[in-house]
C-alpha cells in the first residue's frame, strides 16, 4: 500500500506505545490522521529491547490495515540505531526524532536511514525534528534547513520542563513561534502547540490550545489519548464559516481577473493574493 508522504496533511498524530497492544489493536479506528509508534518516552528504558520487534510488527500490521504511519525512535544514536534494525521503514511516512538541538543530530540519522532504505531498494523516510529544548530554538534556523527534515514538531511538555514552568501560553508562545517561523521559512509542517498535550479529561481547554495554535501558524498537533483526537482535528480544520467566507473569496477574485483587476472588495475588505491563497489552502484542507 503506498505511503501518505504529504505530511502537510496530518492534523492529529496518536501516540501508541509500541508496548501496547490493546491500544494497536484499535488504533485505525481512532480517526487520527497519522498513528505514532512510539519508542522513547512511553517506553520504560528496561523494556526497550523487548518493544522495539513490538514496533515492526506494529508498523507492518497498521499500514497493512491503510493507516499512515510514523515511528519515533529515542534520541540516543546508540539507541536509535538499535530502534531501526528490522524496521520495515518502506511502510513509514516519516521518523520523528526528540530533542534536536544540533545538525549533526539529523545529519547521523539521515545517513542511517539512507543506507537502510537502499539497502532495501525504497527511498528513505523524511525526519521530522522535534525541537524540545531552549538550545534546539536558538538553533531552529539551522535546524530547519536541513534538507532531510519533512517536518518539524515543537515539545511543550519537555520545553516547560526544561524552564522550570507550568506548559502555560504565557511561557510558550515566543519559543513555538520560533519554531513556526523556521517551519514555514522552509516550507515545513510544524505540529505543536503553544500550551499542554496533557489535557485528556479537560477538552475544552485543550480545544483554546488548539484554536491558538492553529490561529500562530502550527498545522497539526501530536495526541496522548484517543479521545484528543476528534478536538484537533476539528481545530486544525477550516470551520463552516471559514470555508464559506473562501468560497466567495475566490468567487469574488475570480471576477476580478475576469475583468482585468489584480485587487477586489469584498465586504468592505481589499481581497488581494494573500488573501485569496489562504482562502485556497482552507478549500483545499481535509474536513
Amino acid at each position: 500500500m503506498p505511503v501518505n508522504t504529504d505530511l502537510r496533511s496530518l492534523r492529529s498524530l496518536l501516540f501508541l506505545p509500541a508496548t501496547s497492544a490493546h491500544l494497536l489493536a484499535r488504533a485505525t479506528e481512532r480517526g487520527a490522521d497519522a498513528l505514532v509508534v512510539d519508542l522513547e518516552d512511553s517506553i520504560p528504558p528496561e523494556r526497550k529491547a523487548e518493544a522495539r520487534p513490538m514496533a515492526a510488527a506494529a508498523v507492518q500490521a497498521l499500514a497493512a490495515r491503510g493507516a499512515t504511519v510514523v515511528l519515533r525512535v529515542n534520541g540516543d544514536p546508540a539507541l536509535w540505531r538499535q530502534d531501526l534494525a528490522g524496521l520495515p521503514l518502506e511502510h513509514v511516512c516519516a521518523v520523528m526524532l526528540p530533542k534536536v538541538e544540533r545538525t549533526e543530530q539529523i545529519d547521523a540519522l539521515a545517513a542511517a536511514l539512507a543506507a537502510l532504505a537502499s539497502a532495501a531498494g525504497h527511498p528513505p523516510p523524511p525526519i521530522a525534528a522535534l525541537v524540545e529544548t531552549p538550545r534546539g530554538v536558538l538553533a531552529i534556523e539551522r535546524i530547519a534547513s536541513h534538507p532531510a527534515l519533512g517536518a518539524l514538531g515543537f515539545g511543550s511538555e519537555d520545553y516547560a520542563g526544561a524552564l522550570g514552568v507550568p506548559p502555560e501560553p504565557a511561557a510558550l508562545m515566543g519559543p513555538a513561534q520560533t519554531v513556526l517561523t523556521g517551519a514555514h521559512a522552509f516550507g515545513l509542517p510544524c505540529w505543536g502547540l503553544p500550551g499542554s498535550i496533557a489535557l485528556v479529561d479537560d477538552l475544552e481547554g485543550l480545544e483554546r490550545i488548539v484554536r491558538i495554535g492553529r490561529a500562530i501558524g502550527f498545522t497539526g498537533s501530536v495526541c496522548i489519548h484517543p479521545r484528543q483526537v476528534p478536538v484537533v482535528n476539528r481545530g486544525f480544520s477550516p470551520s463552516d464559516e471559514e470555508r464559506a467566507w473562501a468560497a466567495r473569496v475566490v468567487a469574488a477574485d475570480a471576477a476580478a481577473r475576469a475583468g482585468g483587476l489584480g485587487a477586489v472588495l469584498l465586504d468592505g475588505r481589499m481581497i488581494d493574493r494573500p488573501i485569496v491563497e489562504r482562502a485556497r489552502r482552507w478549500l483545499g484542507t481535509a474536513g
